[in-house]
């Protein structure tokens, strides 16, 4: 699966509002609300709420991948957000957040919505991709970042496999 599979340019948000879980949540639903994605933003927010209960989806190293599953979806959406100054999130390794990546799939995808969490997570398990993120100037870079990311990742996958 390649990150463009699930996150387009215009979901990247380089300056997120909110400094806590639950605000976060609620900034990037309302955002898929705004562009029509989603028809209740409250129900999404619920629904990641409820899954953050099973534990946190902060996995630690300053990222988290709040994530559920909707009836009405049709497609994975994924909304990327940095926060310069950081996000308590209740993280696994209790630092703060600075990069949410929100992940809703629909209910029946089970394998395509694993996938989509184990390329987020890969995408950013390195240090100095994330400090380059965290560096980066604007939406337009964030993105551009993330895709060499992803495309260097894929080709050390290609040369690892033959």
């Amino acid at each position: 699966m390649r990150i463009t599979e699930i996150l387009n340019k215009e979901y990247v948000l380089s300056n997120l509002k909110a400094r806590d879980k639950r605000g976060v949540i609620e900034e990037l639903s309302e955002f898929l609300f705004t562009k029509e994605k989603i028809k209740d933003k409250d129900r999404l927010v619920n629904a990641i709420l409820d899954r953050e209960k099973l534990g946190s989806t902060g996995i630690g190293d300053n990222v988290a991948i709040p994530h559920t599953k909707l009836k009405e979806l049709k497609e994975i959406l994924a909304v990327f957000g940095r926060s310069k100054e950081g996000i308590e999130f209740d993280s696994l390794d209790g630092r703060p957040v600075h990069f949410v990546c929100l992940l809703v799939a629909p209910e029946d995808s089970v394998s395509a919505h694993l996938k989509a969490l184990a390329k987020i997570s890969r995408l950013l398990k390195s240090d100095s991709f994330r400090t380059t993120l965290l560096n980066a100037e604007d939406e337009d870079n964030i993105y551009q970042i993330i895709l060499n990311e992803d495309l260097r990742i894929e080709k050390e996958n290609n040369m690892g496999g033959r």
